[in-house]
């Protein structure tokens, strides 16, 4: 049996208010040993600058399954748990995810973790623009610590799903397929940004470009405008299956149904530099 005080050393886990969290949260809570700040802006949009004390979480590094042969797949349980023990990540954390676009890779991280059981995660709402738009500090890219964290991962069925469940998706009245890419990457009529995919979509997806859900600056739009703008395109009672050009920006239609109250939705993984591929796959391209 326990001592009455013997975890009384051990400090409440940091709760986040949230999903998602704004620039005033995160100033109150900078450097709180409880926190794990970290940058996970693509290789894109990576810049030396950094919020004071993030860390740089490589979503095409540790955090990918190499061996899938498509972009930042969602990596087997062990690498993953690895992966965040090397940033300090333990049971008891409360993690940060921000990019330096605004609102891109980030919600990556908060639906990874969250698909493998870690629910104490969020997003910065504007990310670095949003941070450095008010004056506040900047500098390099903090050192993984010396002591790695203790958190153990196991993926958890749902989150992610494959060509094959999105492709019973599209056939299903009661789920919807909601493509985060460009409008003109959708309809075929913009090159994809890797080579050798076929231009077009997924014939029953539905368009909803991933900057629909955010302000000018980044910043997501308010709960009744997310509401909205995600029931326009996938009505109430659906589940939902977001998809994207390689699984990064699918994670923020998820985000936003999520805030927007939708709890029935799935991620496709391979998104579209799997299904874009010359193969059996349905495309609906260009006139």
């Amino acid at each position: 049996m326990a001592h009455p005080h013997e975890h009384d050393d051990v400090p409440a886990p940091l709760g986040p208010p949230g999903p998602v969290v704004g620039t005033e949260w995160l100033a109150e809570h900078l450097g709180d040993p409880r926190l794990v700040l970290v940058d996970a802006s693509s290789t894109l949009n990576r810049t030396d600058e950094a919020i004071p004390g993030a860390l740089l979480l490589d979503l095409d590094g540790p955090f990918a399954d190499p061996s899938s042969g498509l972009p930042h797949t969602m990596p087997p349980a062990g690498r993953l748990t690895a992966a965040a023990r090397a940033l300090g990540i333990s049971r008891t954390s409360t993690v940060v995810a921000y990019d330096g676009k605004g609102l891109f890779a980030a919600a990556r991280v908060w639906w990874m973790l969250r698909a493998a059981g870690f629910e104490r995660v969020a997003v910065l709402d504007g990310g670095l623009p949003a941070w450095t738009a008010e004056g506040r500090p900047a500098g390099p890219h903090a050192d993984p610590p010396a002591e790695p964290g203790d958190v153990e991962l196991v993926p958890r069925e749902g989150f992610f799903v494959g060509a094959d469940d999105v492709a019973r998706a599209l056939e299903d009245p009661g789920a919807a397929v909601l493509d985060a890419r460009s409008a003109g990457r959708f309809a075929g009529t913009e090159p994809e940004p890797r080579p050798g995919l076929r231009p077009g979509h997924m014939p029953g997806a539905v368009s909803l470009p991933y900057t629909e859900l955010q302000r000018p600056d980044g910043r997501l739009l308010p709960p009744a405008l997310l509401r909205e703008r995600v029931a326009a395109a996938a009505p109430e009672g659906r589940r939902i299956v977001t998809t994207c050009g390689s699984g990064l920006t699918a994670c923020v239609l998820a985000l936003g149904a999520h805030l927007a109250g939708r709890e029935d939705v799935a991620v496709y993984d391979g998104s579209w530099s799997e299904w874009g591929r010359p193969g059996p796959r349905p495309v609906e391209g260009p006139a």
